[in-house]
């Protein structure tokens, strides 16, 4: 019978190390993978409700501006942005602009 030599320690210590690396990096994989996930999960739950009472928010367009309203409290949102496109706006545009945000939830 042939006799098998027995890898040494370094060998053995070379291929602990390669395998705990790549389960290290299959682990941080996975954490990636399943944080999309929830962010994906929490974006469909969240989407388009009003972060004070909780209904459904509606897109209502003014001048270069989306802005999102609620009926329900009369919240007003601005995403990323917009607040600066209203300021940017020429004083003739953004007062027209803001009159018609102002006048959403004017009662009459």
């Amino acid at each position: 019978m042939p006799e098998f030599e027995k890898p040494s320690s370094l060998e053995d210590e070379y291929f602990a190390r390669e395998e705990i690396e790549k389960k290290r990096k299959l682990a941080l994989k996975q954490a990636d993978e399943l944080a999309a996930r929830e962010r994906e999960e929490r974006k469909k739950l969240h989407f388009m409700k009003c972060p004070k009472c909780g209904m459904d928010l509606q897109a209502l367009k003014k001048g270069p501006v989306e802005i999102d309203t609620c009926f329900n409290c009369k919240g007003i949102w601005l995403d990323s942005g917009e607040l600066e496109q209203l300021l940017s706006a020429g004083p003739e545009q953004s007062g027209g602009v803001m009159r018609a945000v102002l006048g959403i939830f004017r009662k009459k």
